[in-house]
């Protein structure tokens, strides 16, 4: 009994039960011994020299030397075994040689590239998304990292904004879902260990509602859309445990996110009690001052720290600012010892206080260099990514021993830009990444032959090549195109007007498809693209956003039929830009459109159809899946009861695949409007040819929770309409009725 209170004891006084200090206690300690200016550089995040994800005003120089001085906590961009541990040297000259943490942008694979995250989305794969991030985390921490700026789990609805490619795309429970994957997968079996870095769920908050699609612009909603759709990925990510969060750039209803009290002290640090810290995205907080909201470096500072933005990456406010603010009564110096605490935290649990070179080892940078297993993988996972959108009269799979194939198009021997954005440039790039021409030509009978044709250039006027495409297809038995964007037209500060194939490249696929010949459509892409005519009129289309180091060989595997597509758009598909924003889980209005004919006196453009081109959650296969014989345990239910669903499906095809069956609720009527649908689970599941497998989904009132008018978080009994299908459009359902 007596060890038992010993033990207690101990454990008060911040001592483990070997006697051992813990990490809050370590950090106090520490705290005491530094100076306000020491404090204040753990909150100053600096970027490497090489390159920049952003504005740059850093004077290398006097870096340098401010890491001498312990005037900073953090660098960016500093990648290599060899380089962070010359820059880790220069932190341990610092008084209390307190180390550094290094931060990447590791946002879809690091030495090995997966698809962009939008692609990543597409497969609605939860195991292959995690493992994707393992695998990241492992090349990421070899390289000497110790942080990524990710997962973003913007939620976005607007295909113009750039950087829908980095997310998940338009929908807050699939968002969700695979945020949480990412989590998982960077930071592992827990920090400390050598294969996991910190994530960082990001941007905080309603980046991805930006007006008009511009990236960094305002964000202007009510605080019940703001928490009940585009705050709880973040929410979930801090109950996980993700070691940081990010602020985003816009305002939301006029106030700037990284000064944001609401959402950071409030919410954040107050309500879901997170314990990590806050980092600013690039130079936000300086940018507060053409904000309009700070009138110098000063005030930004002031602002910034009171709201709870605890890191400052590259403004240079805090280290020029703070001091002085402290000093003058403005700041209470508590705001600065929390920020600080919350950095050195991590810093402890990342193992860096024991051994700051501990990331920084040149034998498993190696190892992971060239990983075939990682690249393996790769593969696999963009042959899931893949969304197969048409396919008239199964002219695809392919035969491999097509006498003669044409491949056109300006990606078909592309090497880097099968990266996408957001990637991480190595020197050997184009040796080791996958081109479509070569994926194809590897998976070819050795009699069979690919001609090439490359037929426009990605983004100019110039048809001077249509005459030699048009040529070549003329030679093929079949023709595949590859089409799209370029890889660097979608991403950050990457926005458009206008989402059609860039330059003449529709001109050509009009031009090759007077050849009469059959043609199958490749579209490279990080966004959703309109592309009606060839939707209307190309046989066979293929969406393979960008697919990453093994791009070619994953193309290939789905062309062939060595794997079946089952990829799912994560994001609405709309007919032209004028529709935007459109997404599936809308409300309803007084005068909903009740067909796409009748357009008078309801809400309905005169011009256009109301319905996407495409819609959230559609994807074909090789096969087909009849779904029949929906069933629910009850069509009665009362207050905390469980709602069980079941539903069969048969594969009635001639391949093996794989299925996402979706599951969605509409509430009906409620004290606010509710959307006409919300997806609420979802399963991926392998079907054999032939056979029938039930699929089951549990709903409990958790789950029909939504925040009123005054922002209550609950449930209202009423009718529900259950709906299961294989997309948010091709659903059966069936009406309940559930008392509270």
């Amino acid at each position: 009994m007596k060890r038992v209170y010993f033990l207690l004891a101990i454990t008060a006084f911040g001592m483990n039960a070997f006697g051992q200090k813990t990490i809050d206690q370590k950090v106090s300690e520490l705290l005491s011994k530094m100076t306000l200016e020491e404090k204040v550089g753990q909150l100053v995040q600096y970027s490497g020299f090489e390159y920049a994800t952003g504005p740059q005003n850093s004077n290398s120089a006097n870096v340098l030397n401010e890491i001498k001085q312990g005037k900073v906590g953090s660098m960016l961009n500093v990648a290599g075994a060899g380089e962070t541990r010359k820059f880790q040297e220069l932190a341990l000259q610092s008084r209390l040689r307190i180390p550094l943490l290094f931060g990447q942008d590791v946002i879809h694979g690091y030495r090995t590239t997966f698809p962009v995250n939008l692609g990543q989305a597409a497969s609605w794969d939860l195991g292959l998304i995690e493992k994707s991030e393992r695998i990241a985390a492992t090349e990421a921490s070899a390289y000497g990292i110790h942080w990524t700026f990710a997962p973003m789990v913007d939620v976005a609805r607007d295909p113009r904004w750039g950087r829908v490619m980095e997310g998940s795309g338009e929908d807050t429970y699939l968002g969700t879902q695979i945020g949480l994957a990412r989590i998982r997968g960077f930071q592992g079996k827990g920090l400390g260990n050598l294969d996991a870095i910190m994530a960082c769920a990001k941007h905080f908050a309603a980046y991805g509602a930006a007006v008009g699609g511009r990236d960094y612009n305002s964000v202007d909603m009510s605080l019940r859309q703001l928490n009940e759709t585009y705050l709880p990925p973040f929410k979930a990510a801090a109950e996980a445990g993700v070691a940081t969060f990010m602020n985003s750039f816009n305002d939301i209803n006029g106030i700037p996110a990284t000064a944001n009290k609401y959402i950071l002290r409030d919410l954040l640090k107050g309500k879901w009690n997170f314990k990590g810290f806050v980092v600013s995205d690039w130079g936000s907080i300086g940018e507060m001052v053409p904000h309009g909201y700070a009138k110098d470096n000063k005030e930004a500072a002031e602002k910034a720290i009171l709201a709870g933005s605890d890191m400052d990456m590259e403004s240079r406010a805090y280290m020029a600012e703070l001091p002085k603010l402290v000093q003058e009564g403005k700041v209470d110096p508590k705001f600065i010892d929390d920020a600080a605490r919350r950095i050195l935290v991590k810093k402890f649990e990342m193992g860096l206080f024991d051994d700051p070179y501990r990331f920084s080892n040149e034998k498993r940078q190696k190892e992971q260099t060239n990983n075939q297993e990682n690249r393996k993988f790769g593969r696999e996972f963009g042959s899931k990514s893949i969304v197969l959108l048409k396919n008239e009269k199964n002219i695809l799979p392919l035969s491999r021993s097509t006498k003669t194939i044409a491949l056109i198009g300006p990606f078909g021997k592309e090497t880097s830009a099968n990266h996408g954005f957001w990637s991480v440039a190595f020197k050997d790039d184009s040796q080791r990444i996958v081109t479509q021409f070569d994926g194809i030509k590897n998976q070819l009978d050795k009699n069979s032959t690919l001609l090439y044709a490359k037929g426009a250039n990605v983004d100019d006027q110039d048809g001077s090549m249509f005459a030699e495409a048009v040529e070549t297809a003329k030679k093929a038995d079949v023709v595949i195109m590859t089409l799209g964007e370029g890889h660097a037209m979608s991403g950050e500060a990457k926005s458009r007007s206008n989402i059609h194939f860039s330059g003449v490249q529709e001109e050509l696929l009009k031009e090759v498809a007077k050849t009469g010949k059959p043609i199958v459509l490749m579209i490279n892409a990080g966004r959703p693209l309109v592309f009606d005519w060839a939707a209307d009129n190309i046989p066979a289309i293929m969406y393979t956003w960008w697919l990453g180091t093994e791009a070619g060989n994953s193309i290939a595997d789905v062309l062939f039929g060595t794997v079946n597509p089952g990829g799912k758009l994560p994001m609405t598909f709309p007919r032209t830009e004028g529709q935007i924003p459109v997404y599936y889980n809308h409300y309803n209005t007084g005068r909903p459109a009740k067909n796409n004919t009748d357009r008078n006196y309801v809400s309905a453009y005169i011009d256009l159809d109301n319905d996407p081109k495409f819609p959230f959650g559609y994807g074909l296969s090789y096969t087909q899946f009849k779904y029949a014989d929906m069933n629910l345990s009850s069509l009665n239910l009362k207050g905390n009861q469980t709602l069980k669903i079941g539903i069969n499906i048969t594969n009635s095809g001639n391949y093996d695949g794989e299925e996402v069956v979706q599951l969605y609720i509409r509430d009906l009527f409620g004290k606010v409007v509710r959307p006409v649908k919300e997806l609420k689970g979802f399963q991926k599941v392998f079907i054999k040819k032939g056979e029938t497998k039930t699929v089951s989904f549990t709903l409990t009132p958790e789950d029909l929770k939504f925040y009123d008018d005054e922002l209550n978080f609950d449930w209202e009994g009423g009718e529900f309409d259950i709906m299961v299908g294989t997309n948010s459009q091709d659903v059966q359902t069936k009406r309940i009725n559930w008392l509270k």
